[in-house]
């Protein structure tokens, strides 16, 4: 890979990444009122207040990503958030068929974003 067009790269990697994270939380704004029974009832406590929190984390640190600024505080809050939300609602052991699938795939694609996350940081370094 000719060297020049690494900063670019870079750029788009860290757009596409973030960006999927600031669409998740204003997307979750949209689905808040059927979001916050669904969080109580995987036994979240203060389901509204834990929501609002984690749009909010979402948005910001995905928004931190995007503009490469504090990359490894924002890529360690987003693994903590996907880390999370994971054992909430990728528990692919409590269901079968293609529940248990689509939970499954959930569960790789977010251990996939640590790993990505976890590049992150060795870039922002």
């Amino acid at each position: 890979m000719p060297a020049e067009f690494l900063p670019a790269l870079e750029v788009a990697g860290r757009l596409l990444l973030g960006g999927v994270f600031v669409f998740a939380g204003w997307r979750n704004i949209g689905a808040f009122a059927t979001l916050v029974p669904l969080i109580g009832a995987r036994g979240m406590p203060m389901p509204k207040l834990m929501l609002s929190v984690a749009i909010a984390l979402q948005v910001i640190a995905g928004v931190l990503v995007i503009a490469g600024v504090w990359l490894a505080p924002a890529a360690i809050a987003l693994i903590g958030f996907l880390i999370v939300a994971t054992l909430l609602f990728h528990n692919f052991w409590d269901h079968q068929g293609l529940d248990r699938v689509n939970r499954i795939n959930g569960l790789t694609s977010n251990v996939a974003l640590i790993g990505s996350f976890l590049l992150v940081m060795v870039v922002a370094n």
